[in-house]
């Protein structure tokens, strides 16, 4: 029973670091503009496409190393992914940034439906799949039992903490991040003081929108498949992290993340598969019931 509860631990740690991954995107760009970006999903699930398009080309010219595979396929991943995110935040927020706050929503969800048809005209209908990378595992027995923690686990683990972290030291550290708490906090007074606030949302989108090309590159080596639809359900799945760790934290999304996918893994293992996602997210109403702003999120304060 050890071994099983520690399996799933793992498992479910994994998962939940690549759900943190796109949660930051909602998170990120919620705390700038107020906003839910419903295309989120999508953006990963074109992630995944590009991924496995990038590891078919890297193969086709006969680069075998894992390294060179994975570095190869990370940057093209990411920079495409990320002009996707510039131009959803072009086409569907831009042009409604002085409108009603209900139109940028109908607008994304307009996006999100144009980017699955794009993805089943584009690529097909079918299920598409990349092969195992990174093959091995390490294993550690407990009691009657053993915990295996396959390299693929490890490689993710790791590439989607170093992510946080840069991004963290990004937001924390840098003129960029400066500009984006400011713009967070207060976007005219940003404006008054000289910062380029529509500059500064067109680079939040860019960002979350790697962060979501870094999932989506880790998810597909860890599952290995994916279709067109994938992004609905990882969007969904992301967003409830976003919202159980505090909208607008990122700490918080990365918390509600690994607990989404903790919660999730050990529910699965045991007591029941099916309910997995009945399990998730009434963990999330039973949070929001006694804390509305989420674990990390700011409490909320009505305006006299």
């Amino acid at each position: 029973m050890d071994g099983i509860f520690l399996q799933q631990l793992v498992n479910g740690l994994t998962l939940g670091s690549v759900y943190g991954l796109i949660a930051i995107g909602y998170t990120m760009v919620y705390g700038i503009i107020g906003m839910i970006n419903f295309a989120h999903g999508e953006v990963y699930m074109i992630s995944a496409y590009l991924a496995a398009i990038s590891l078919a080309l890297l193969a086709y010219f006969g680069i075998e190393s894992f390294p060179l595979l994975m570095l190869g396929t990370l940057v093209f991943t990411i920079i495409v992914t990320a002009v996707y995110g510039w131009v959803i935040e072009r086409v569907a927020y831009k042009p409604l940034r002085n409108s009603t706050r209900l139109a940028p929503l109908i607008s994304a969800i307009g996006i999100s439906l144009i980017l699955q048809n794009y993805a089943q005209i584009s690529q097909g209908a079918r299920q598409q799949g990349v092969p195992t990378l990174l093959t091995g595992a390490w294993r550690v027995e407990v009691g009657s039992g053993f915990v295996q923690l396959t390299y693929t686990k490890i490689f993710i683990l790791v590439a989607a903490f170093v992510g946080m972290g840069l991004l963290t030291y990004v937001i924390k550290y840098t003129k960029l991040g400066r500009m984006c708490r400011a713009t967070q906090q207060d976007r005219k007074m940003a404006s008054i003081l000289g910062i380029n606030t529509d500059r500064v949302i067109s680079y939040v989108f860019i960002i979350g929108a790697a962060m979501a090309a870094l999932a989506g590159v880790l998810i597909t080596m860890n599952y290995g498949t994916f279709d067109f639809y994938a992004g609905f359900v990882i969007g969904i799945k992301a967003f409830t992290a976003a919202v159980l760790g505090g909208i607008g934290s990122l700490p918080g999304a990365m918390l509600g993340g690994i607990i989404l996918g903790i919660s999730e893994s050990l529910f699965s293992g045991l007591v029941n598969s099916d309910y997995k996602d009945v399990f998730s997210f009434s963990l999330l109403v039973l949070v929001l019931v006694f804390r509305p702003q989420g674990l990390l999120g700011r409490p909320l304060v009505s305006k006299v």
